[in-house]
């Protein structure tokens, strides 16, 4: 057998190096638990924790404006005229979209309801910046589609479009707002910093695709804007917008405008023009369409001015209502030109000359008065300066004043030529005449209590009376304004034919049809203006064409306002009447 082997001893790990390596273990994770304890447990190191929470909250935490709400618009009855509606409108990161695939873009584009090749455009457009809009007033269930893709870089945004539940129907008064719900025209301008609310804010958390994961606080609170309440009555409002726009079209006029004033308080129960359009979708609206002719177009009033002519000549006092006056042989000849009557009317006194608006006798009347004597009355009416309406764009009219008058103008100026009104100012003057002489301030918005301007006089109430029985003859059967008679009624008024201006001057056939007056005659309610620019059938007439108009509106707006007819007078009253149109005291 041989010998055994002898097994050699395995060398160890000396202890030393054992316990070297053991203490530099212990040594780096006690530096690893000092580094952390730095960053997140000591808040004044350059790079603590403090430094790491605003870091955080950089990345995650954003402030957002919230949207205020604009205050809404209503009629005198709280009728909604226009109101302001939560609508989405989807935005996106170009730089985040853009690496989208092209499938998804294109499912995008379908759910905005966009051709793709226009997305790229706005995505190639917009490459260098971190904001654009993708679509703008989206319902919920439209930017929900959208939404539902889940497409890194698009979002949604809370904001509010106007709704006009009344359409086309008071447009040009309201006017509308922008796609960032600010006042452009109408009332919706004048008023936009009384409508408009202030935007509020808060902070969320976004996670990576910017999606708000949570609501963390608000800074501010968003102040809604004020509620506008209107003078004007919708169903007036609507009566006066059939009619206007029923008469247009059967006369294929240019435009037409009426306003309606209430004699009590000088509120403006109704202004309506024609053409309209529709301010909840405005696309390929005409700029004509947009104007609120009552207040912003202004035109030669015509025999409209006449009674107040004959207020002057009373005024006076070398005329009384049965003064007679020679209108024979049917025109008048002053130098320059003649101005002519359609008949020899022969002798009438100054009721026959605004019954019959005899041009030669209204004439006669003004020759024989001082120059600037109807200028001071028209002016004292309210013509020549805007009515306060605050409305954007309203004119004040052209009342000439000169030192030294020829006779044609100072006859023009009789009969309402050489001066320009907005219909609201003549509406004004006549109402002036149904209040007995006391002006009072015209206004488009309720004052939320009672008017506290008092009533001004301006004109004597016994000859404002005289007036009025004037104006009553030209809606009788010999009058010129039958045709705005309202049954059960007495009705005070005056018709207007205004031949209309051309590059050469007054053009022979082409007018203005013009009616003013107001109802009831005996205890006044409702003063109004209607206007026809330009009728191209065969009528022209005021009474012919604006007429009409007066009398079917007023037939409603009776009604509606629960206005109760006229007694049949007695022989007393009807005596009363027959001295105040000689101007005698009973």
């Amino acid at each position: 057998m041989g010998a055994v082997k002898k097994q050699q001893p395995q060398p160890g790990i000396a202890r030393w190096r054992f316990a070297l390596v053991a203490a530099l273990l212990c040594l780096l994770a006690l530096a690893l638990v000092l580094h952390l304890a730095r960053l997140q447990v000591l808040p004044e190191e350059e790079r603590g924790y403090r430094f790491l929470q605003d870091q955080g909250r950089a990345r995650t935490i954003r402030t957002e404006e919230i949207a205020a709400y604009r205050g809404a618009i209503v009629d005198r009855n709280g009728e909604l005229l226009a109101v302001s509606t939560p609508v989405h409108s989807l935005w996106a990161n170009p730089e985040l979209l853009r690496e989208a695939g092209a499938d998804e873009l294109r499912r995008l584009a379908a759910a905005l309801e966009m051709k793709p090749a226009d997305l790229a455009k706005r995505l190639e457009k917009y490459r260098n910046r971190g904001f654009m809009y993708l679509r703008r007033h989206l319902s919920p269930d439209q930017a929900g589609r959208a939404l539902s893709l889940d497409i890194a870089g698009v979002y949604s945004k809370k904001e509010y479009r106007r709704f006009y539940p009344a359409g086309e129907v008071v447009a040009q008064l309201l006017g509308f707002t922008n796609i960032d719900d600010r006042g452009q025209e109408g009332l919706e301008l004048a008023y936009d910093q009384w409508l408009s609310g202030e935007p509020g804010w808060q902070q969320v958390v976004k996670d990576l695709k910017g999606r708000t994961v949570q609501d963390l606080a608000t800074e501010r609170e968003a102040r809604p804007g004020r509620d506008l309440r209107l003078s004007i009555d919708m169903r007036l409002q609507y009566l006066a917008y059939r009619e206007l726009k029923r008469t247009v079209a059967e006369n294929e006029a240019s435009s037409g405008f009426m306003v309606i004033l209430d004699t009590r308080s000088g509120d403006v129960l109704a202004m309506a023009s024609q053409p309209s359009f529709n301010p909840n979708n405005r696309e390929g609206a005409a700029a004509a369409a947009m104007r609120n002719r009552a207040l912003i177009d202004q035109f030669e009033p015509g025999s409209t001015i006449k009674p107040l002519t004959a207020l002057a000549a009373l005024e006076s006092g070398r005329y009384r209502p049965h003064t007679p006056i020679d209108t024979s042989p049917g025109y008048i000849r002053l130098p320059g030109k003649t101005l002519v009557d359609p008949v020899n009317y022969g002798q009438l006194d100054l009721t026959g000359v605004i019954t019959k608006s005899s041009q030669v006798g209204i004439t006669k009347v003004a020759m024989d008065l001082e120059p600037n004597v109807l200028r001071e009355l028209f002016y004292r009416l309210g013509l020549g300066e805007a009515v306060g309406s605050g409305f954007p764009g309203e004119v004040a009219g052209i009342l000439p004043s000169r030192s030294r008058w020829h006779p044609i103008e100072r006859a023009n100026f009789a009969f309402g030529y050489g001066m320009t009104v907005n219909a609201v100012q003549l509406a004004h003057a006549y109402s002036v005449v149904a209040n007995a002489g006391l002006k009072r301030p015209v206004s488009l918005v309720l004052s939320g209590g009672e008017k506290n301007e008092e009533a001004e006089r301006v004109v004597e109430a016994p000859l404002a009376r005289q007036v009025t029985a004037m104006l009553e003859t030209v809606i009788g059967p010999r009058g010129t304004g039958k045709h705005a008679a309202v049954e059960g009624y007495r009705v005070a008024g005056k018709t207007g034919t205004v031949h209309k201006v051309g590059s050469q001057g007054y053009v022979d056939n082409r007018y203005r049809s013009v009616f003013a007056g107001f109802i009831p005659a005996d205890r006044p309610r409702l003063a109004a203006v209607v206007v026809i620019d330009d009728p191209k059938h065969a009528k022209y007439y005021g009474g012919e064409v604006a007429a009409p108009v007066f009398g079917a509106v007023m037939a409603g707006a009776m009604r509606l306002l629960q206005v109760p007819p006229a007694e049949v007078a007695s022989p007393e009253q009807q005596l009363a009447r027959r001295l105040e149109l000689r101007g005698t005291k009973s």
